[in-house]
């Protein structure tokens, strides 16, 4: 070959081998530390679920540990797709190590991402109650913020009311048609596939129907919204609002870049020791003025007590968020509105105003001191960090669609950040 010696790849030749895949697998790769985070944990909410016993006839099921470590170790490698992870099981060394060459198909993946419900919420509280215990991370100081995640639906799949009521009429009268060809086909593979589009076009009249009561919910909205406006400063026409049909609870939102387009909003809450997720929430809001309440909230709720202090940017700083969380006891450090240009003006802005609550009073003179500021600071290497290191790793479009199935997957999100904090930190073992 050119008159050179080269050492050709044959690819056809027989080979023995007498090595294990975990003798293949290098002794220090990270993911046997995920497997021992993963077995350290209570997963009998998980084993609970298996409807195999020795008793009952069936299939074995495939560990609950297999699964949980799959999903986690394709979450740290930015793979979010249920047919990619079940190639990989079969050819990447990582991956067939963690399931130990045992064959699971997509379906079984797939369904396992999103359909945990409570368990895997559960789940989330019982590591971060594992770090605060070993005292890898504490509660009293938490950051917060948003990111707004693409939805699964195109901008054009939004309509108005008449024309989703037309979409409806006309897949229902599909769904009447493709049972009577079901009935009517002759051969078993015919029914099958008229079978499959029958489903299909039910899944289609379902979300039609999601989607037509969203826009109620929208147009409720914008006529209590309206009712505080004057007849020159009114609301948008609820006849003009639109929902989608491919994923009714998703909404069009300002996205980084300056677009609108159809989306989610992810709330992470992250500890400013240990840098540990703590809460997670999507919603379909486009802003984060009203998020900052429902966080503390959740984190009351699954921890049995709220954090000591909260951080947030400006978009969470409404007056109204501020005295609710306040009363609840939580220290709020979030900047003030206008606040370089009300000290440029020689005016005070920590200084109490008209119509100030006591406690937005206290947030206002707070804000004011060099130990708030200092503490202040600690907000974006936490909230910007954690949400950064999503977008890292795959956060940046659902593939799934309605807000349980989302906050599903970006509840795996957390478990893989903090499993990835257990690992580094080191103290996890034992």
């Amino acid at each position: 070959m050119h008159g050179k010696r080269v050492r050709i790849a044959v690819r056809n030749q027989m080979q023995w081998g007498e090595h294990s895949l975990d003798q293949l697998l290098p002794p220090e790769h990270p993911v046997r530390g995920l497997w021992e985070f993963v077995c350290s944990l209570d997963l009998k909410p998980l084993f609970d679920r298996i409807e195999v016993t020795p008793h009952r006839s069936g299939a074995p099921a495939i560990d609950p540990r297999t699964l949980v470590t799959l999903w986690i170790q394709a979450t740290l490698n930015g793979i979010g797709s249920a047919r990619r992870l079940e190639e990989l099981c079969e050819y990447h060394l990582v991956y067939r190590w963690i399931c130990g060459d045992e064959v699971v198909n997509y379906h079984t993946l797939s369904d396992f991402r999103v359909d945990l419900g409570e368990a895997l919420d559960q789940l989330l509280t019982q590591v971060v109650g594992v770090f605060c215990a070993r005292g890898l991370a504490s509660l009293d100081r938490v950051a917060q913020d948003g990111v707004r995640v693409r939805a699964s639906a195109a901008s054009d799949s939004f309509h108005r009311e008449k024309t989703l009521r037309e979409h409806l009429t006309e897949a229902e009268e599909q769904v009447r048609l493709l049972k009577q060809q079901v009935d009517e086909a002759p051969g078993a593979a015919s029914r099958r596939s008229v079978a499959a589009q029958q489903r299909a076009a039910t899944d289609r009249v379902e979300r039609l129907g999601q989607a037509l009561e969203e826009l109620k919910k929208l147009q409720a909205a914008k006529a209590e919204r309206s009712e505080t406006r004057t007849d020159a400063d009114r609301v948008q026409d609820p006849e003009q609002l639109r929902s989608s049909e491919t994923d009714p609870e998703a909404r069009r939102m300002k996205m980084a870049d300056g677009g609108f387009r159809p989306a989610f909003n992810v709330q992470f809450a992250t500890t400013t020791a240990g840098g540990v997720i703590v809460g997670v929430a999507v919603t379909n809001e486009g802003t984060d003025a009203q998020q900052m309440t429902p966080m503390v909230q959740q984190l009351q709720r699954r921890y049995h007590r709220p954090p000591t202090e909260v951080l947030v940017d400006g978009g969470f700083a409404g007056l109204e968020a501020i005295d609710q969380v306040e009363q609840l006891g939580v220290m709020v450090l979030a900047p003030l509105k206008n606040e370089a240009k009300q000290l440029a003006a020689g005016g005070d802005p920590y200084a109490k105003k008209k119509g100030d609550s006591p406690s937005v009073a206290k947030w206002r003179q707070r804000m004011g001191t060099d130990g708030a500021k200092e503490i202040y600071r600690q907000r974006g290497p936490t909230a910007e960090w954690s949400n950064a290191l999503a977008r890292n790793r795959g956060l940046q479009q659902f593939s799934v669609r309605g807000l349980s199935r989302t906050t599903a997957v970006a509840t795996w999100f957390a478990l893989a950040h903090n499993a990835s904090r257990a690992i580094a930190s080191g103290g996890w073992k034992g």
